[in-house]
């Protein structure tokens, strides 16, 4: 009698394969590096600390509106790169450009100096305007009614600045 040996694996298995495998692997590189590195807490390091600005007041600020636009402006010039690579790369496809007799690489030149000119006038716009300038926030801190005292609270404070 023969026994039936599976000879392949089916997709399904290929990839539940490679699931574990990155799973066993993403778990030995977290567990090397917990024994390699090393383990000096103190109180600077603790500190809350996002963005370039220490924590102060409360979490329930006005949010600044100019992270909005810079982050417009970085999708602006990201979306720019996406069109300028494959404009590159047909500008330099030399039999395309002898078969049009050099209209194409002509055409396409101009297009993207409009297109890039475009980009700039709205830089230029958002810079006029002052839109690019930063402008540190003043915070208020809302005063809330606690049966804590408010030396506690400067105490605290005082030892984080």
């Amino acid at each position: 009698m023969e026994t039936a040996v599976p000879q392949d694996l089916s997709e399904f298995g290929k990839i539940l394969i490679f699931l574990i495998g990155g799973l066993l692997f993403l778990m030995i590189s977290f567990l090397v590096a917990r024994l390699v590195r090393p383990n000096r807490p103190n109180e600077q390091k603790l500190e809350t600390y996002e963005s370039g600005e220490q924590a102060l007041g409360t979490a329930w600020s006005q949010f600044n509106m100019r992270f909005y636009i810079v982050a417009l402006m970085f999708i602006l010039f990201e979306v720019e790169i996406v069109f300028l690579f494959p404009w590159a790369t047909v500008f330099a496809n030399k039999e395309l450009i002898t078969e049009t007799k050099g209209t194409w690489g002509w055409f396409s030149l101009v297009e993207m100096i409009i297109f890039i000119f475009i980009l700039a006038l709205g830089l230029a716009y958002a810079w006029v305007n002052g839109l690019l300038d930063w402008i540190k926030p003043v915070s208020k801190t809302t005063d809330i009614p606690t049966v804590v005292p408010k030396e506690l609270y400067s105490k605290i404070n005082d030892k984080y600045k």
